[in-house]
């Protein structure tokens, strides 16, 4: 009988998953060293190399591949049990991992913050990603609820709209357009635009709208965050497609203005998603629930923007 612990199988775990020790370390919380002295206890108990390094990239044996595939069904199994215990407890106790885009950012830790003043033995793990690192990590079953936009189709998750998620076209207060009104949207052609990486939902909401009208842009600058894209805009360097939720500031101290364009804003959802046949604990199905029927009227007396912010419709 193997004389292995879940402790080797956890580390064991993060550095297959990352294919790396210093991240797997990094996201541990423990010392490269130590990471290393659990995996290399882990190959002597196995009796078999786990890892091979070629160059500075390491990569999985046929052994490690196999202690790999076993390690994440026990990890499920360790995490299910966990949620089935919790569940015995209620609300009083338990954990929450959840998993959020960037944008998401500027409304889930007050969204967070009320829930937890209602449930403060609850321990939150919030984790702040691109969209194409939180749907591995949905895929990898590493996180228990997601909150995101449009949720891509054919895969195995369940999704549900909880609030509205109206984009809208910013600029700086000194541009030609701002304070305008009624501005027809062909007269966005051949205004430079300042975007988010390939694969954001903004992005490609704004490229599907643009393609529908006809209509040409510039693409000014490749930006990973919106607070990139609204300091460039301030800076008059171009427009921005943004979440209206990420700009109730910049509106309020009049560093931005929102163009008053013809079919603005889009209109897309918030979304919170979970692995379709994931069992939810109940401090996971409560914050669910919670999004769902008190979220965004929580968000419009929390961002109001000023009367002059928001173009009418």
């Amino acid at each position: 009988m193997l004389h292995l612990t879940l402790r080797q199988l956890k580390v064991f775990e993060a550095v297959a998953r990352q294919r790396s020790f210093s991240r797997a370390a990094e996201s541990l919380h423990l010392s490269q060293p130590a990471v290393s002295m659990q995996v290399k206890q882990l190959e002597e108990s196995v009796g078999l190399p786990l890892f091979e390094q070629m160059g500075k990239k390491i990569f999985l044996t046929e052994a490690g591949q196999e202690m790999f595939h076993y390690s994440r069904s026990i990890a499920e199994q360790l995490d299910e049990m966990e949620g089935v215990l919790s569940r015995m407890k209620g609300l009083e106790l338990g954990r929450l991992k959840i998993t959020v885009v960037s944008t998401a950012n500027y409304f889930a830790p007050q969204l967070l913050a009320n829930f937890c003043q209602r449930h403060p033995a609850v321990t939150i793990n919030l984790d702040v990603t691109n969209r194409e690192v939180l749907l591995q990590q949905l895929a990898n079953n590493e996180t228990d609820l997601a909150i995101m936009g449009q949720p891509p189709e054919g895969q195995d998750l369940t999704a549900e709209s909880f609030m509205l998620n109206p984009l809208v076209v910013i600029a700086s207060p000194n541009h030609a357009l701002a304070g305008k009104k009624n501005i027809p949207v062909q007269q966005l052609s051949g205004e430079t635009f300042l975007v988010r990486e390939a694969g954001s939902g903004t992005r490609s909401a704004m490229e599907r709208f643009f393609q529908e009208h006809g209509i040409a842009f510039n693409t000014g600058m490749v930006m990973s965050t919106n607070e990139a894209i609204k300091q460039a805009v301030q800076a008059g360097m171009g427009l921005g497609i943004v979440s209206l939720h990420t700009v109730a500031l910049e509106l309020e101290t009049r560093r931005l203005a929102i163009l008053d364009v013809e079919s603005f804003p889009i209109v897309r959802h918030w979304f919170v998603v979970h692995r379709q046949n994931k069992r939810l604990s109940p401090v996971a199905a409560g914050f669910k629930e919670f999004l769902q029927h008190e979220a965004a009227q929580l968000m419009e007396k929390a961002q109001a923007s000023p009367p002059s912010s928001m173009p009418s419709s």
